[in-house]
């Protein structure tokens, strides 16, 4: 882990980036990028979702190998063919999925993959005492001896830095490390990289929140379409001007949210329990009822019942009581076939396995679950002539790239996957939408587009029940926010009537501020 230093080099160049280049088939990734890294900073890359940001991370980390470039790390040139050799160099990297073993315990994730020296045994003494060392160091409350599964995302978080700061590194890489988190645990874990660079950490910080960016970089290097546009400091800048760095234009960030005209109730549920993947209770006498015209959200901190939420109400998860109607039809006995009916839009939390096939080219994708209209066939057979000019208009309508049809979805970036998943589902002739993070990963200006979306559904008369861990998304579009807490929902609030911290508090305690 990082200790005191007694002097530091603000100016110095650390980590070099010379003319790095990366291709997959014919889309270029990383285009001839030069960047300076400096010793002792916090420096973000910040930029649309396919610009580049993570592939160069990668290849800085090893996992990714360029096709062009070079790379000299504290003034020496390196070739780095794994993550090993970056780890041994002195780099570590928190990757936007995290990488731990859910079964194991955090002692045993933090060693995971270290060599022993030649000794069989593992020195856990040493182990326990770092890991005590570390929570105290950046106010974490870690339990070595708890295994990963039973940890809340905050905690996977910092167990993920652990395993980093564990072998002693010189520079972090952190791949939008606050997307899963609260504002309370956003707020800390910026104060304590900031610790972390007052002694002596060097970190690579990749992310979308612009309120996030400001307040924590030292500079920020601008990416579009794999190429560098500028490296400024925070300091010399608008938010506006970034963005329009970032996409090469003007953004407006107005969200026309017209007035409620709420109409019939298109989705009640009363009383569901439902267990959990674990054996547990996942919902807890869960009740709630959404209208048209309306967006109600659901605030929680993850793994408090929102998977088990979207999934029994899009018929994946059995219940084992409690009722479900959807435009007033009581439809717990038949819930396949009348979700199909009812032509319910489903956005699921993980776009990677449940969202699509990743093996489907995006035009195939762009279908699924609609494969059976007339609209998509000739005969008995699929028209592929119809799907693909189906898929180039929704490609084109929502900025997907790479923007060829034939594309398998698995060569998408995971900003452009989730657009895939977005464009197939707005798509749909829908009177109900069930989302789950539905912008989690995308860049700013493909939020700012998908909210507007959600807002003009509403305005249409869509009932939408938003499942999301952004609070000032939940704030900005809902209009009832619901806090669910160990698979019950425990309070109702108005967005206009309440603060982001409030709705945090119930998130983590399950009551309000000041009750007992």
């Amino acid at each position: 882990m990082p200790g005191k230093v007694e002097q530091y080099f603000p100016d110095e160049s650390f980590l070099d980036l010379r003319g790095i280049t990366k291709r997959f088939g014919k889309v270029v990734a990383n285009d001839h990028i030069d960047l300076t890294i400096r010793r002792g900073e916090v420096h973000t890359l910040f930029g649309e979702n396919g610009s580049g940001k993570t592939t160069l991370s990668n290849i800085i980390y090893g996992f990714l190998r360029a096709d062009e470039g070079s790379i000299l790390f504290k003034g020496q040139p390196v070739e780095f063919r794994s993550p090993s050799d970056a780890m041994e160099a002195g780099i570590g990297m928190v990757h936007q999925h995290f990488k731990l073993v859910p079964t194991l315990t955090v002692a045993q994730n933090a060693i995971l993959g270290l060599r022993s020296g030649g000794n069989p045994f593992l020195d856990l003494k040493t182990v326990y005492s770092k890991i005590g060392e570390f929570n105290q160091r950046y106010r974490a409350a870690i339990d070595p001896d708890t295994e990963i599964w039973k940890l809340s995302v905050g905690e996977q978080q910092w167990v993920e830095i652990l395993k980093a700061l564990y072998l002693g590194i010189d520079l972090l890489i952190l791949d939008e490390p606050t997307t899963v988190l609260i504002p309370q645990e956003i707020e800390n874990l910026l104060i304590q990289i900031q610790k972390m660079k007052a002694e002596g950490l060097t970190v690579i910080f990749i992310s979308h929140k612009l309120n996030e960016i400001m307040q924590i970089s030292d500079r920020i290097t601008v990416l579009r379409r794999g190429k560098v546009v500028s490296t400024v400091s925070p300091n010399d800048v608008s938010k506006n001007e970034l963005v329009k760095m970032m996409v090469g234009k003007e953004v407006s960030f107005n969200l026309a949210k017209a007035p409620m005209r709420k109409g019939e109730v298109a989705l009640r549920l009363e009383n569901i329990q439902a267990n959990s993947d674990r054996g547990y209770r996942g919902l807890n006498n869960l009740s709630l009822e959404v209208c048209r015209g309306e967006i109600l959200g659901i605030a929680g901190v993850s793994g408090n019942g929102q998977v088990e939420l979207f999934e029994i109400i899009c018929a994946i998860r059995p219940i084992t009581s409690g009722k479900i109607w959807i435009m007033g039809k009581d439809i717990t006995s038949n819930i396949v076939t009348e979700i199909e009916k009812f032509k319910v839009s489903e956005i699921p939390e993980d776009r990677n396995q449940d969202g699509v096939i990743l093996d489907f080219s995006l035009a195939n994708n762009m279908i699924l679950g609609r494969q059976r209209e007339k609209k998509f066939l000739r005969g008995f057979f699929l028209d592929t002539r119809k799907i693909v000019a189906y898929a180039i208009g929704l490609i084109k309508k929502f900025d997907i790239r790479p923007s060829s049809p034939a594309k398998a979805a698995r060569t998408l970036s995971g900003g452009n996957l989730q657009k895939l998943i977005l464009a197939r589902e707005f798509a749909r002739s829908s009177s109900l939408f069930i989302i789950a993070q539905p912008t989690r990963g995308l860049d700013v200006a493909a939020t700012e587009f998908i909210r507007r979306k959600l807002l003009e559904e509403r305005k249409a008369g869509v009932a939408i029940l938003l499942i999301s861990e952004d609070l000032d998304e939940l704030m900005n579009l809902s209009d009832r926010i619901d806090i669910i807490f160990r698979g019950k929902i425990v309070a109702e609030v108005e967005p206009e009537k309440t603060t982001v911290e409030k709705i945090g508090f119930l998130m983590v305690t399950g009551k309000a501020v000041g009750s007992d």
